[in-house]
């Protein structure tokens, strides 16, 4: 099971790129996404990886909402969407473990984006699409699995007091491609990430039928220490995304993976407009979303206005520990507490420093803490442990 789950995080930054092409492609590209969204409409119907055109939400749009989000006048004044990578090999972009969940929040005033990492293990209610009262606490990846977008949407909707409906869905399948039209990154590598990704680098190969040259690296006698500066390929630039085996584990992976992002970012603006068409004829039809050409045209009009201002990793506060939950038990991430967890993000998104959550959300951070016994008392040990495990304390700044 370890194996399967290390294979999947880089998944993120393949959404994360997208968004960078959505955001930031303009009127040139936007006729390139057209003739894309055409050639995909009359493809055959076993081509699964597909967009909604003209249906911008026809998989979210139904998504649960809390009363009072609608007129957040905080809110009010950001684009907000999900990136989601998912845990698949098939092709099948609706029915996964959705192990990569962003929250891209773009200030329409200052054009300034940030970005919060859903961890994937963090126990939620993941409710349930026949009845939207319904209560199912379980890992959030899993609302993806069993409901697809909607449900995911009305998961984090309701249990994070947010008012999302866009989306944009990928697998890993074409990520080295995308690193690889961009050019690469350039990355800070200790010894042990080094190894690891070299590690990685011989499945990703094998997947995505690329090629790499492995990182020529001392022996562990002569390692370097600190970090050590490296050019990545598209091959590498997956495997680093995937590290997940060193200190901090899954929530120093989510970070690897912002700092992905910001490098993907800084190339994709810079690129010029053949290398961008290119990413675009290989991106674009890879993907399931809800934005249709114009909605992206609607986006992509201050492309190079948007930066990236800081990430971070939700909940920011938290414990790790087995949870029984009816008779299954799961080996979770405890936000401790929900409510004081939803707050910070209100505040680290939208800076609404006071704000106040809906009864859902307390309702569900109470049934949390009857759950795994943390409450209010272990707010401060879970601060702690999240500094320890690297995922907490100050937010990454980006440059």
């Amino acid at each position: 099971m370890k194996g399967k789950k290390k294979k999947h995080g880089m998944a993120l930054f393949m959404a994360e790129l997208l968004i960078i092409v959505v955001v930031g492609l303009g009127i040139f590209i936007y006729a390139k996404i057209n003739e894309n969204l055409r050639a995909r409409n009359n493809a055959s119907e076993n081509q699964t990886n597909s967009a909604v055109e003209n249906d911008a939400n026809a998989n979210g749009d139904a998504a649960a909402e809390n009363s009072g989000i609608d007129d957040n006048s905080k809110m009010s004044g950001y684009t907000n969407l999900v990136l989601v990578g998912i845990d698949t090999r098939e092709g099948d972009l609706h029915y996964a473990n959705s192990d990569t969940m962003i929250i891209c929040s773009i200030n329409n005033d200052t054009k300034q984006v940030r970005l919060v990492s859903l961890y994937r293990d963090t126990l939620l209610n993941i409710g349930s699409l026949d009845d939207e009262n319904a209560v199912n606490f379980n890992k959030c990846n899993a609302a993806y699995a069993v409901g697809s977008a909607k449900q995911m949407l009305q998961m984090m909707n309701k249990n994070l007091d947010m008012n999302l409906h866009d989306y944009v869905v990928v697998d890993f399948s074409a990520v080295a491609k995308l690193a690889e039209d961009l050019g690469g990154i350039d990355v800070d590598l200790t010894y042990e990430e080094a190894v690891h990704l070299n590690d990685y680098c011989v499945e990703t190969a094998q997947v995505t039928g690329d090629t790499y040259t492995p990182l020529d690296l001392p022996d562990e006698d002569n390692q370097w220490t600190g970090t050590k500066n490296f050019h990545l390929n598209g091959v590498q630039t997956v495997a680093y995304a995937r590290i997940r085996y060193t200190a901090g584990n899954d929530f120093k992976r989510t970070q690897r993976q912002r700092l992905v992002i910001e490098k993907l970012v800084e190339k994709a603006k810079s690129a010029g407009f053949s290398t961008v068409s290119s990413i675009i004829a290989d991106v674009f039809p890879l993907c399931y979303t809800s934005y249709s050409s114009s909605d992206i045209l609607k986006l992509a009009t201050q492309v190079f206005d948007y930066s990236i201002e800081k990430t971070s990793g939700f909940p920011f506060a938290h414990l790790e520990n087995d949870v029984t939950v009816g008779d299954n038990t799961y080996d979770c991430v405890v936000p401790v507490t929900l409510e004081q967890n939803v707050k910070e993000l209100h505040s680290f998104l939208f800076g609404d420093k006071n704000y106040e959550p809906t009864e859902t959300v307390k309702e569900y951070s109470q049934d949390l803490i009857d759950l795994s016994g943390y409450g209010e008392d272990s707010i401060e040990t879970a601060k702690e442990n999240s500094v320890i495990s690297g995922s907490g304390g100050e937010a990454d700044s980006v440059k």
